[in-house]
């Protein structure tokens, strides 16, 4: 039996259909090939020292020259997430806000609604109808009232003293404590404030005095005080009686003084506590007193009204205690 042979013939026109298909992949063959020599060249050209010729090995954020030291590119854009995740599970974190902070009355959790340029007419005047409302309904009761008010003053006294973040957020707990004990009942939000501040700062070895809070502060020095004499009684604060070596530091470098001065001051400072030269007198006068002792026994440039301007104190005051401190 015979095989039956096709009697199917290719066209002219087919034939010429397949002959231009054939050129045109093997032109996307070639630009393919010549995109990928390109790229070749490229990768080959950047990991190739343009000075020298060497080749460059990445070192942290920077490309480096091994031969030469050139120092090729710099400052390399990390496109990887801006969040460190130290769990052990393969969680995956998403960035949806700000993070938690005890200077606000609701840790930061609540949200905002927003203005636009864009909205006009009616749906203006209704966004604004539901921000008033909504921001009526974040402060319900007089309690997160006089949170919102305090967290606010307390907020803008550690800005204006440039404090860190730490005493902020240490003020705003210790407001909250005074707060749940109900002390604020016939007191100042403001006092409360400022004496959150300034407990904070003894707490953190920040020296300030009730003077320069009460300078910043919207109280007196008088609300400050019932407000301290409070939660000192009620809370018993961690704090103990300042000393003049608290101060030296921070004088210290107001005067721009030596090392040295700085720390036969602290030498001078300890015995005055220990003679009992520093019993009831103010701790920012006698540090400024030891500072003027210290820069007169090594040949510094300090006079008393720079000490007492530093500490401001009357040069009275330095004075006086420097003539115990040298008494033999």
């Amino acid at each position: 039996m015979s095989e039956a042979r096709s009697t199917r013939t290719r066209s002219p026109r087919t034939e010429t259909d397949d002959v231009a298909t054939a050129d045109r992949a093997a032109t996307a063959d070639r630009a393919a090939a010549a995109d990928a020599t390109e790229a070749g060249r490229a990768e080959a050209d950047r990991e190739t020292c343009p000075e020298c010729g060497g080749r460059t090995r990445v070192d942290s954020s920077e490309r480096v020259c091994t031969d030469c030291g050139l120092v090729v590119d710099a400052d390399r854009i990390d496109h990887g997430p801006e969040w460190r995740s130290f769990d052990d599970d393969d969680a995956d974190p998403k960035r949806t806000g700000a993070p938690l902070t005890r200077s606000r009355h609701d840790r930061g959790l609540s949200t905002e609604i927003g203005r636009s340029t864009k909205v006009k007419g009616r749906k203006r005047r209704r966004l604004a109808r539901m921000r008033t409302q909504h921001n009526r309904a974040q402060i319900s009761t007089k309690r997160d009232r006089n949170k919102v008010y305090a967290y606010t003053e307390i907020r803008r006294l550690t800005g204006v003293m440039g404090l860190p973040d730490s005493v902020r957020d240490a003020a705003c707990a210790l407001f909250d404590s005074a707060q749940d004990e109900s002390l604020l009942r016939g007191r100042s939000l403001e006092g409360f404030a400022a004496a959150c501040v300034y407990v904070a700062c003894r707490t953190a070895d920040v020296a300030r005095t009730v003077g320069e809070v009460c300078a910043e502060a919207k109280a007196t020095e008088a609300e400050h005080r019932a407000a301290f004499d409070a939660m000192n009684r009620e809370l018993g604060l961690p704090i103990a009686p300042s000393g003049p070596a608290e101060y030296l530091p921070r004088f210290a470098s107001d005067l721009d003084c030596d090392p040295a001065v700085e720390r036969r001051a602290g030498e001078l400072a300890e015995r005055a506590v220990e003679e009992g030269i520093a019993n009831g007198r103010n701790p920012v006068g006698v540090a400024a007193a030891c500072l003027y002792t210290a820069a007169r026994e090594l040949g510094a440039e300090c006079t008393q009204q720079e000490a007492a301007d530093a500490a401001d104190v009357t040069p009275v005051t330095v004075r006086r205690t420097y003539v115990d401190l040298t008494e033999e």
